[in-house]
This record gives C-alpha cells, structure tokens and sequence, in this order.
C-alpha cells in the first residue's frame, strides 16, 4: 500500500475521533512547548551571559599568585601567596611580549566607604592610568587619574555605578569626598555602568592610584619584602594570538622568579572563563531539556494506549482488510503511519505554543534581572524531529499487533 494511502486512512481515523486525537496529541503538545521553552530559556541566558562577559573584554588575560604558602606548618589556599609584584607588571609592559596592547597591575581589598551619613561595603581597586583601556571601562563624569597623580600618590577615587547610586543617590558626586579607612579622599570621576547581574562585580567597585593604595591601604609585601599586587590585567591586540601571549607571560614570570617546579603564578584568558561559563550552561539547558522530555515520553505512552484501542475497535476492518489481500507489511505501515501523523500535528502545534510563550515570557523580571530567551532554530527542530520519533516508536508495538491477528478470528470479532 502507497505511503498516500496510508496517510488518508490515518487522517480519516483522526477526523472520525476529533476529541481523542485531540486529547491523545495533547501530551506531545505539552512536551514540546516544554522542551522549547525551557531550552530556549536556557540558550537565551547562555547567550545572556556571554554577551555581558565579552562586553569586559574578550582579549584579557588575567595572571594571579598560584602558590600555597606554608604558615605554622600549614598549607594555606591555593592562590594566596604573594608573589606578584610591580616589577613583574613592569616587565610584562616593556615590549618583551610584542602581541600585548596594555598591562595594568591591580590592587584588591574591601573596606567600608563613607560619604556624609550613608556607607558601602565595597571592593577598592588599586590601579593605575591604563586600567580604563585594559578593562574596556569608561568614564561617565569627571576624569581618571593623571600620571600625576599617581606619582604623588595623590588621595582621589573614581566610583563604580553602583557605589555611585549607593552614597549618592542623586548622582552628584564629582568634587565630593569619601572616607576610607577613616582616610579621605576626592572622588574626580565615575564609571558608566557595566551593566547586568553577571557585572555587578564591576560596578560595586571604588578606584584609587595604585601607588596610593600600597602606601595607605595595602601593606602586604612578597617575601622579599616587595609590595605585591593581586592581580595582573593584560590585553593582547588579538584573540587569535591570546595563546601566544599566555606562552610569553608564563615563560617571563618564570625566569623573573626563578622557577624551576610548580609555577607560582596562574595565567587565564577571558575565553577560558567564557568557556567554562558555556559549558555550564549548555549542561543546565541539556537538563532543562531533559526534564521537559518527559512530557514527550509520558505522550508517547498516550499514543500506545490510543492505538492499542484502535487496534481493538478496528480489528473486523483489519480482518476484511487482510481478507482481501492486504499484507501483514500493509496493515503495520498503517498503524505506524497514524501513530506517526498524531505525533507529527501534535509536535507542529507544541511547536507554535512553545515559540509563542517563549516570546512572552522573553523581558519577564526575574530576582530583579529580565528574562531572556533565544529559540534556535536547531532547537525547533530537534523537539519536532523527537515528537516524531516517538510517535514511531510508541506505535511499534500496537501496530505489531494489529499486523498479527488471524483474518479469521478478526472477521469473528465483535
């Protein structure tokens, strides 16, 4: 029998029993619209994420102490050795790496800031005149620090959004002062808003000159008894030669310390962060999927119950049908076909439902951040592709059945 054939019969099934084709569709319906919109919720905040890491620079590099120093006969953490110092920095932006465009040393601590009778708790960065550049930062009032001042070790701080909105709501804070550790300073600037929950780090943040910072604020010292600093900011003028960069650094910082086991330092790129981020999140929505697969799997089962009592309502048509010379292979594909076109209009119609709820819920406030969703077309077809599958594959068994029985005892059948 022609496969046109087999799709008017099972079309003709499905109009003389609108309600329970309906009611049978339902459950594909539902998996689908749930497989589409849980996932396109899922890509939606991936993409989310990785447009706000990419907005702080998609070409830095970051190089952080590495070691566990020993005290009392203790390992401390990983990473809290202070073996960074300004020297390094200063060796780093010499031009002994030619694919680097900026390197800014960094200073992080957290204190409490006041102005007048409001206070934050908050990060101080300690940084210098090419912080702005390499950290893809810019200035929304005011100025950044001048060499200068940075010479001077001149008492100024530039305020994050965040700080800004924090001890001066009405935004006016160019020309004021700020206390920190019971320290004055003049606050000259403040930054434009990274933006987001993923950069709030960004924005919850007071600058200071670097040289300030080691000489009023951080004392620590490496055990040579250099000021040391936290971090080490370096951008690298391609993406494509980040790998070549992270090379050279490493190689530099190792003869500059003098190692000859495990390094003390860590070097890592935005993309291995970016990358790690997408990994994660790619698992979260592979699982979201999953759970929203099993509205898919539970329609099946609907399916193989409906057409298991198709089976038995048509089993005298199936006798006069098999009477009359119809294969065993005619009857089966014929089942198969019906079970197939359920699960095919159930998946198109969960598919219009999954992409208009997607849309709706796109820009809903979730924990005070909006709600992004992104519908692949990859996901749309995946969900259909399944929604077929499994109407195939749940209509195995009854369609079997139905290709099994006795003409004989089929046309007997009341």
């Amino acid at each position: 029998m022609r496969l046109g054939q087999n799709l008017a019969i099972a079309l003709d099934g499905i109009r003389a029993n609108k309600l329970r084709a309906a009611l049978t569709m339902l459950g594909i319906i539902i998996g689908v619209a749930a497989v589409i919109v849980l996932m396109s919720i899922g890509s939606g905040t991936q993409a989310q994420i990785s447009s706000r890491i990419t907005s702080l620079g998609s070409n830095l590099i970051f190089v952080r102490a590495g070691g566990a120093p020993q005290q009392g006969g203790v390992r401390q953490a990983q990473g809290s050795a202070a073996t960074l110092t300004l020297d390094d920095a200063a060796a780093l932006g010499g031009g002994a790496v030619p694919s680097l465009s900026g390197v800014a040393p960094e200073v992080g601590s957290r204190s409490q800031v006041v102005a007048g009778n409001l206070n934050a708790n908050t990060n101080i960065r300690g940084v210098d005149e090419s912080y702005l550049d390499v950290r893809n930062y810019e200035i929304d009032q005011g100025d950044f620090f001048l060499k200068s001042q940075l010479d001077a070790k001149s008492l100024v701080a530039v305020l994050g959004a965040t700080v800004l909105s924090n001890l001066f709501p009405d935004g006016d804070a160019v020309g004021k002062n700020i206390r920190i550790n019971r320290i004055q300073f003049k606050i000259i600037g403040t930054l434009v808003s990274k933006g987001g929950s993923a950069s709030a780090l960004e924005d919850d943040v007071v600058m200071v000159p670097i040289t300030t910072s080691m000489a009023r604020l951080s004392q620590q010292r490496s055990i040579q008894g250099a000021k040391t600093v936290s971090v080490i900011n370096v951008k690298v003028e391609n993406e494509k030669l980040i790998q070549d960069a992270k090379d050279g650094i490493a190689s530099i910082l190792r003869d500059r310390h003098r190692i000859t086991g495990d390094d003390d330092f860590t070097v890592t790129s935005q993309e291995d962060t970016l990358a790690t981020l997408n990994q994660v999140t790619g698992v979260m929505t592979a699982f979201l999927g999953s759970i929203a697969g099993i509205s898919l799997l539970v329609g099946g089962i609907g399916i193989m119950n409906i057409m298991l009592v198709s089976v038995t309502e048509r089993t005298r048509e199936i006798g006069i049908r098999k009477a009359v010379g119809a294969k065993r292979r005619d009857i089966l594909s014929q089942f198969l076909v019906e079970a197939t076109v359920l699960s095919v209009f159930g998946g198109g119609t969960g598919l219009i439902f999954g992409v208009g709820i997607s849309r709706m819920v796109s820009g809903f406030q979730l924990n005070g951040q909006p709600l992004q969703t992104v519908v692949a077309p990859e996901i749309a077809v995946l969900a259909v592709t399944v929604s077929a599958a499994v109407g195939l594959f749940f209509g195995i068994y009854p369609a079997v059945q139905a290709s099994r029985l006795n003409p004989i005892q089929a046309l007997r059948y009341e």
